[in-house]
């Protein structure tokens, strides 16, 4: 029977980029994907989902990580008053808000009434960008503590494939340990990790004699290096190889729900 995994997603989130470096990492292991309302969370899990990305809360009898946090924001006409402001503080504002949020129970309905100009409201930015509203423009609320995003699933379903997924949610690497540091692999984790690499790059390259001296000290180093490879060279060698084995052949088990 074919392994797999079924991972069901609420709207306003995209497990596209994990879903590719599963595929590419674990090639021999079905990923199903599925979308879900934003309230069918625990049906899905009581059925053919393993996990579940949901906004919170979810019960408390399931397990669940943080991922990242959605920024809210207050849904507007173009034309409103509101849409010149950087941000919009509601508390201050003579609008009327058709839905305060954090998530509307039914966004499009919602979005509805503003595109009539019965008022503004206010829900996730993922949820307003999946709307794709061409005539409203929506503007950060001002205090809004936003909406969490968790990876859920029950004890029941827990298995070494899910510790897998967790793993590549979370940015860990092919061949890093579980117990390493795990990256939150959130929406602007992209972001973040290139502006780092710009930034290391640019200090690394600054000055004439600091690259003198960084030449210098790899030269020693290779010596250095070259010398104790050579005083004890059979075990060490075989040592790091055998690692490397271990860690490339390391198969998850079977996933509680994709194997009926």
């Amino acid at each position: 029977m074919t392994e797999a995994l079924t991972i069901a997603f609420v709207p306003g989130v995209s497990p596209a980029k994990w879903a590719r470096v599963w595929r590419e990492r674990f090639p021999t292991i079905e990923l199903r994907l599925r979308p879900i309302g934003a309230d069918e969370v625990d049906d899905a899990l009581a059925g053919e989902a393993d996990m579940v990305f949901a906004r919170e809360p979810v019960l408390d009898h399931h397990n669940a990580i943080p991922l990242w946090t959605e920024t809210a924001v207050v849904a507007m006409p173009k034309d409103s008053p509101l849409a010149d402001a950087t941000e919009v503080d509601l508390t201050t504002t003579d609008v009327h808000v058709v839905d305060a949020g954090p998530v509307p129970a039914d966004v499009d309905a919602t979005l509805d009434l503003v595109e009539a100009n019965v008022g503004v409201a206010v829900l996730p930015q993922s949820l307003f960008r999946a709307a794709s509203r061409k005539d409203l423009v929506a503007r950060p609320l001002t205090g809004s503590p936003g909406t969490r995003i968790l990876l859920a699933w029950r004890s029941e379903d827990a298995s070494e494939t899910t510790e897998e997924f967790i793993g590549v949610v979370r940015g860990r690497t092919a061949n890093s340990s579980r117990g390493g540091q795990d990256q939150t692999g959130g929406p602007d984790r992209a972001d973040e990790s290139s502006s780092r690499s710009s930034a290391a790059g640019s200090g690394s390259g600054s000055g004439s004699r600091g690259g003198k001296a960084t030449a210098a000290n790899s030269r020693t180093t290779a010596k250095r290096g070259a010398t104790k490879g050579t005083s004890g060279k059979t075990g060490g060698g075989k040592a790091g190889r055998g690692k490397v084995q271990r860690g490339m052949k390391g198969k998850p088990k079977r996933g509680s729900k994709g194997n009926r």
